[in-house]
């Protein structure tokens, strides 16, 4: 049986979403949390990290997602949340391809750097906590991630979480399977892959092709259909996945405008339906026509309308 994770979206993967997918299936094991950036300890203030709160995190596991490159940054952060909160695994974005985060050399950026990537992973390994890597082949270049590999080897990583494109393509072209094999020759930690799993069908051809893979990681595929980790487990479902679907996306409505209000809301429910789209195949059109309402109520209205056709 793989171990099913639920991959960090920036702005969208946050507590009220996982907790009302979590409760609305059974086919996740962990997720990874949308990253928060590192600070030192005179400007931190972890309490505003809600997100990462064990009481907002209690069906799930939910490992808390870090960037930056400051290695003493790291150890205040991590140091702060463990205080906190009691966490003692973290996972730093190290791929994360958006200009605005590559231009500072964060996420992605940082790829082409060896020597900044390692004072990093050897300050978080140096503490009494689990530490992992989310990455990219390369920025650039494939040769900039089995560089990386080669020097994490020499680290006690609790694992990789390997999303096989460069940082410059972000999401465009389809997945290197070829490199992510030499990543796979190379390295000596527990692999998670990630990347366009978006039916069945996908998750067994990468099964087939790479059977030393245990851990398999869902972004986009599990917002286009929030059941996907249910049936690649095949566990049945005993009710219809539209009457599923409504029923959650009820409870994530609710959860969002009990915190955001209706105003906030709306903008995240809007993103969310580029998504949710797939799920009940509507077109461009009606798409579209979701897009340009900005009312919350006559939103909520229309999406009924399309979801009962």
């Amino acid at each position: 049986m793989p171990n099913i994770w639920l991959a960090p979206l920036h702005g969208l993967t946050l507590y009220h979403f996982r907790n009302c997918l979590f409760q609305h299936n059974s086919g996740f094991d962990a997720a990874i949390s949308p990253f928060m950036p590192v600070q030192e300890s005179a400007k931190l203030n972890v309490r505003k990290w809600k997100d990462f709160a064990p009481e907002n995190n209690r069906l799930v596991e939910t490992i808390p997602q870090l960037m930056g490159i400051v290695p003493a940054h790291f150890a205040d952060t991590m140091n702060a949340l463990h205080a906190e909160y009691g966490l003692t695994r973290f996972n730093w974005n190290l791929g994360c391809p958006m200009g605005p985060i590559v231009r500072k050399r964060r996420g992605c950026g940082l790829m082409p750097y060896p020597d900044e990537v390692e004072r990093v992973v050897e300050a978080a390994c140096s503490l009494p906590y689990k530490f992992s890597v989310k990455m990219r082949l390369g920025m650039h270049a494939a040769d900039e991630g089995k560089e990386i590999i080669r020097r994490l080897n020499n680290y006690p990583l609790e694992f990789i979480v390997i999303h096989p494109r460069l940082g410059e393509w972000q999401y465009k072209g389809l997945p290197d399977l070829g490199r992510l094999e030499e990543l796979l020759g190379l390295t000596k930690h527990r692999v998670v892959y990630s990347g366009d799993i978006f039916q069945v069908a996908d998750y067994q051809e990468l099964h087939a092709r790479f059977p030393q893979i245990d851990d398999w990681m869902l972004g986009r595929g599990a917002l286009r259909n929030p059941f996907l980790a249910e049936q690649i487990k095949d566990i049945p479902s005993k009710t219809d996945y539209h009457v599923r679907f409504n029923e959650f996306y009820d409870d994530l409505k609710q959860s969002l405008v009990a915190y955001r209000g209706e105003k906030a809301t709306l903008p995240v429910l809007k993103e969310l339906w580029h998504y949710f789209a797939y799920f009940y195949q509507l077109t461009e059109e009606q798409l579209h026509s979701l897009l340009v309402i900005n009312d919350y109520t006559t939103f909520d209205i229309a999406v009924k309308q399309l979801c009962e056709k």
